[in-house]
């Protein structure tokens, strides 16, 4: 399919069609021309835009991670009831973090692959890159279960947990829909799970 436009819409496509290819057969099983073709462009036309596969690579995740930090950010500082506390606070920032992951899946994918990798290609570390939400969220628990409102727990072992919960989820998709015979991507299994998660979250946290 070729796509038609100024540069800022073949740029977009690139980075689409690159997050597609990259989720599904990494990075060293992605090439230049792969995307290329499935933009409906010439490799040529796709290096005036980038000037190599690892600058696409690093601005897939730019352009992700910058999206996941915006929604999650304004779902952490702008909350409905400004007094908001607690478990019920710590619900909603957790249901918009499943939420994005799971309107995300190629991306979780993709992070998951470069989890397993050494970073050479992102040109930085993405755990060091999320580090500042991650000690952030550390924080916040920390002063809730101080407060009394949260149950105690290791904050750090929490986020952890929470992270293999939701990723592993959507990351293994195939070999979900094997062990449960099922597509555990439909409307209705994603609302279950993210319904699961809460109250697993809920039965850890509340007082």
């Amino acid at each position: 399919m070729a796509y038609e436009g100024g540069t800022g819409s073949t740029r977009a496509a690139i980075l689409k069609e690159a997050r597609r290819c990259f989720a599904e057969r990494g990075y060293e099983g992605t090439s230049l021309n792969d995307i290329a073709a499935g933009v409906g462009i010439r490799r040529a036309s796709l290096l005036h835009h980038f000037p190599s596969k690892s600058a696409i690579y690093q601005a897939v995740f730019e352009q992700a991670l910058a999206d996941w930090g915006e929604r999650i950010s304004k779902s952490v500082d702008e909350p409905a009831d400004p007094e908001e506390e607690g478990w019920t606070h710590v619900d909603r920032v957790l249901t918009e973090a499943v939420r994005w992951f799971a309107e995300n899946r190629d991306f979780v994918r993709l992070v998951r692959h470069e989890s397993l990798a050494d970073g050479s290609h992102l040109g930085f570390d993405l755990g060091e890159a999320l580090r500042p939400y991650f000690q952030r969220a550390v924080n916040y628990f920390e002063r809730e279960m101080g407060a009394g409102r949260l149950r105690k727990l290791d904050p750090e072992q929490l986020i952890i947990s929470g992270y293999g919960a939701v990723l592993t989820y959507f990351s293994d998709e195939h070999f979900l829909r094997g062990l449960l015979g099922r597509d555990p991507m439909d409307e209705k299994a994603i609302e279950s799970r993210i319904q699961a998660i809460r109250e697993f979250f809920r039965a850890a946290l509340e007082p």
